[in-house]
């Protein structure tokens, strides 16, 4: 596909020495690709989160429009059902549901204050939200960290989010570990091992978040949200790995782009 030959051709150019985080990553050995520049992958591997609040239709409203910095083509979060902030209204998640998993995800905000957001699970959100340095900002593992804004790129430009996740545990159905990340954002460990106590923002942001105030997660696998908050964010180059983490530990240590194996 012409598309797709495009997309892997800019993240060629974009890194030409090898890369395992940071903008431009490739896939790693395993990994599946979620999004590839195409609308086949979106309508093939997505749909839509049909939660509480949601407002809008198959197919997919979000559009696929030319990358504003590289070649190829990205996903913007467009759709009607969202203007004016009206989050769960319209944001999509995977069909393939994960446990635990490493994943890479790249976003651009095209004007400031532009908002979105990355579910993991479809519970737990690390924000995507310009000119915001607070624990509901950009890079937050929303309302459980400080905002890591120093290493955001800015408006206009691509950000990456490199995550490994570790799911919670239960044991004869009562939690007994809770959810681990570590995450490097633009190529930089902002999160280490961090726990994420709950689900935040109640029913209409994800599973779980109308029980027991978040409180009350349950053990199911969830696909990876975007939320689209009727802002203008575009999303690229998003790879899954599923893994299986026994120990509850996430920290990794992997090369970013400019370093040589």
């Amino acid at each position: 596909m012409i598309t797709r030959t495009l997309f892997f051709l800019s993240l060629l150019t974009l890194s030409p020495l090898h890369a395992d985080v940071g903008v431009g990553a490739a896939p790693v050995e395993g990994a599946t690709v979620l999004f590839d520049g195409s609308r086949e992958s979106l309508d093939k591997l997505w749909s839509y989160w049909e939660g509480p609040a949601f407002a809008s239709a198959l197919p997919i409203k979000w559009k696929i429009v030319d990358d504003p910095v590289d070649q190829g083509t990205v996903l913007m979060t467009d759709d009607p059902a969202a203007a004016g902030g009206k989050y769960g209204h319209a944001d999509v998640v995977t069909k393939e549901t994960f446990r635990d998993f490493r994943l890479h995800i790249e976003f651009l905000i095209m004007k400031p204050g532009g908002n979105s957001g990355v579910y993991l699970q479809n519970r737990y959100e690390i924000q995507v939200l310009d000119g915001d340095k607070t624990k509901h900002g950009m890079g937050a593992v929303i309302n459980e960290t400080e905002s890591p804004y120093h290493a955001y790129n800015g408006v206009g430009q691509w950000n990456s989010y490199d995550i490994t996740f570790r799911a919670a545990r239960f044991s004869d159905g009562k939690l007994v570990e809770k959810p681990l990340i570590t995450m490097y954002f633009n190529g930089i460990k902002v999160h280490k091992n961090q726990v994420i106590n709950q689900v935040w923002g109640g029913p209409r942001s994800g599973v779980d978040g109308g029980n027991d105030d978040g409180k009350g997660i349950t053990d199911t696998p969830q696909g990876l949200k975007l939320q689209c908050e009727g802002h203008d964010v575009r999303y690229r180059n998003i790879w899954i790995q599923k893994l299986d983490l026994a120990k509850p530990a996430t920290d990794f240590t992997e090369k970013v782009i400019g370093e040589v194996k």
